[in-house]
């Protein structure tokens, strides 16, 4: 299965990744409508950690046994057994955050819809696009591989 991993020794901390993610999860798909005009914003589903002197990007990853899954009392969260990828049905996600409390990488977290339900929410490796991720492909030092 393939997944993203991130290479610190090449993370430069400009963020890119983020807004990559934000703006291709966004209704608009534009990069200034998605941050100035949407409201509620798309959360990242990546996020960019530092500590001095490193920094890096981190994200769901897509677990072969999802603690996760297991945790979701809707069953909202499914993975899917031909590409391996965890997502989640936020139309039948209740918010319980189950889901948030038993990942033990923090890669899960809450989102408010535009009908102000809260969801969880969490990398999906933009599988609607059918391309590479949009966080891989907006990094300008190749600090994201998808392999």
């Amino acid at each position: 299965m393939k997944r993203v991993y991130p290479r610190e020794e090449y993370c430069m901390g400009c963020r890119l990744c983020e807004v990559a993610c934000i703006t291709v999860h966004s209704q608009s798909k534009d990069t200034i409508k998605a941050y100035k005009k949407e409201f509620p914003r798309e959360p990242s589903r990546i996020w960019y950690e530092e500590k001095k002197p490193e920094c890096f990007s981190f994200m769901c990853r897509h677990c072969e046994e999802p603690d996760c899954l297991e945790a979701c009392i809707s069953g909202a969260i499914t993975k899917d057994p031909e590409t391996g990828i965890v997502t989640i049905d936020e139309d039948i996600c209740v918010g319980c955050w189950s889901c948030i409390m038993a990942c033990p990488y923090g890669a899960l977290k809450k989102k408010v819809r535009k009908d102000n339900k809260m969801v969880s929410s969490k990398c999906d490796l933009c599988i609607e696009r059918g391309i590479n991720p949009a966080c891989v492909q907006a990094c300008p030092n190749r600090a994201l591989v998808f392999k």
